[in-house]
């Protein structure tokens, strides 16, 4: 009887464990992974009903319009690898204007590049400053992490603070996005990524460029690494072909505008 009564415990949490497995999105606590469906024949990815929903309500972004051939460029900087002078000097010369995701560690070791950016008009977006799991940390630790990266930013910059935040790896919670929401942070994710992250396993110009070109689409946050040499290389080409199909690059700012951000049941932007 008690064997058969211990069997029927270990059976019933197993049901429960399953079912939260299943079922992610029983706790604001769950941790998620940033995915979707890539994007095919410019036909823009689905992120889903429940993740949809979950992102508008804290102000979050991963895509723009549906019907506007436009295009948002974001880089994500974890640390320098001889390739972000390259992406910059292209998109000075095609004047677009991009959002730059840097850790702490970046600011302080690419100081020279991180003042360029700011120089030449692109967005400082907060890539956390240890670049942790942020899910797993407290809501005072959130806070921290992206503190302690705006008052390094406000060290070797004028500017004062950051308003756009990317959880590093993708790896986020509802409550990180309301925390972030709370202290005046909007979470933008991306539409179209690809593997780019392996700085010792260059595979080739031609591989960023396929890769952008068959997963663009109306309304794309682009995400790519600028530790990347393929990403550097293709970049050029990928800019002016998207452009001869009718797309048009424009920045994060003008895109936030235009989605409606509350803080305090205040609305900014």
């Amino acid at each position: 009887m008690i064997k058969q009564h211990a069997t029927g415990i270990i059976i019933a949490m197993s049901i429960i464990i399953t079912g939260i497995i299943a079922n992610p999105f029983t706790a604001s606590a769950q941790q998620f992974s940033w995915g979707f469906k890539k994007a095919q024949n410019e036909v823009p990815p689905e992120a889903g009903a429940t993740f949809d929903k979950m992102l508008e309500k804290y102000g979050a972004v991963y895509k723009g319009k549906n019907d506007d051939k436009v295009m948002y460029l974001t880089f994500d900087c974890g640390y320098e690898n001889g390739y972000t002078e390259s992406i910059l000097n292209t998109l000075k010369k095609e004047n677009i204007q991009a959002t730059f995701f840097l850790t702490g560690h970046y600011l302080t070791s690419a100081t020279p590049l991180v003042k360029r950016m700011v120089n030449e008009g692109h967005e400082i977006g907060n890539h956390s400053d240890k670049h942790p799991n942020m899910a797993r940390l407290t809501e005072q630790q959130m806070i921290d992490e992206w503190q302690r990266f705006d008052k390094k930013l406000a060290e070797i910059t004028d500017v004062e603070r950051t308003v756009y935040a990317r959880p590093p790896e993708g790896v986020f919670s509802e409550d990180l996005l309301r925390v972030g929401q709370e202290a005046g942070y909007r979470h933008i994710f991306w539409s179209v990524a690809f593997k780019d992250w392996l700085k010792d396993k260059p595979q080739g110009w031609e591989y960023a460029y396929n890769n952008l070109m068959s997963q663009m689409h109306p309304g794309a946050i682009i995400l790519m690494h600028t530790v990347s040499p393929d990403n550097a290389e293709a970049l050029p080409k990928f800019i002016k072909d998207a452009e001869k199909k009718g797309y048009r690059f424009d920045s994060i700012n003008n895109l936030i505008n235009a989605v409606p951000f509350f803080v305090d049941n205040k609305k900014i932007g």
